[in-house]
């Protein structure tokens, strides 16, 4: 029994949800790598614009919020930044745009993309699939943190409460695949490991992706074929 529980053990460091941080052990030198071994596709799916509706939610309480106020349609968004955007509408509105999402129940109100939660239940299912929610908090954290993580448990469900990934720095965190609606993701890694996916939203369809660049338009959308293009071949497989 203390054998199979030290076995758990180092699998759960190595093979685990703590490897998308790099928290396990890194392997023996001349080892093979925790990839090699499991052979696991590790998937990031951003939150706010892939899982979430942040520009519908975003646009929804604004013009409650401020029906006087001048507002900018989704289908005249530009750019990831909505503070931007209204700022140069009027000043003003800057401050405005960022009071709607510091408020409490923003993120947790927010509806999901269409299509999304089942996509990603049917994804955590896959075989060899390691499915984690990477999100980045604001800065402003009073109600974001914890409203991402019941948004998350909401949706769906409490298991997903353990592939939760909050940072603020993408690159840092390892995997193959990246799904992310914003255009430039930059860090403290020049080179991160995974692949970054463009979902599409309102503010970035308009953009030209240059090859080998890929988009994921919708979750109506074939995102299978996605993932099995960066599984290994199976003459590859151990």
């Amino acid at each position: 029994m203390i054998l199979l529980g030290s076995l758990l053990h180092l699998y759960s460091r190595q093979c685990g949800p703590f490897a998308a941080l790099r928290l396990g052990r890194a392997p023996r030198s001349g080892a093979r790598s925790c990839s090699a071994r499991c052979r696991h596709l590790r998937v990031l799916v951003d939150m706010d614009g892939v899982l979430a509706d942040f520009e519908g939610g975003f646009l929804k309480k604004f013009r409650a919020r401020y029906p006087e106020k001048p507002y900018i349609a989704l289908e005249d968004r530009r750019g990831f930044w909505v503070s931007e955007q209204y700022g140069q509408l009027r000043s003003e509105l800057s401050e405005k745009a960022i009071s709607i999402w510091e408020s409490e129940n923003f993120f947790l109100e927010l509806d999901p993309i269409p299509g999304a939660v089942e996509a990603v239940k049917q994804m955590a299912e896959l075989e060899n699939t390691d499915v984690f929610i990477c999100t980045s908090p604001i800065k402003k954290y009073r109600y974001c943190c914890y409203e991402k993580y019941a948004w998350v448990e909401k949706h769906l469900g409490q298991e997903f409460l353990e592939h939760i990934v909050l940072t603020r720095d993408k690159t840092v965190i390892s995997g193959d695949l990246l799904i992310d609606d914003r255009p430039d993701i930059t860090g403290a890694e020049p080179s991160p490991s995974w692949e970054h996916v463009l979902f599409t939203a309102c503010h970035n369809k308009h953009l030209q992706l240059q090859p080998p660049r890929r988009r994921l338009h919708s979750w109506v959308e074939d995102w299978r074929a996605i993932l099995d293009s960066k599984r290994p071949p199976r003459s590859r497989a151990i």
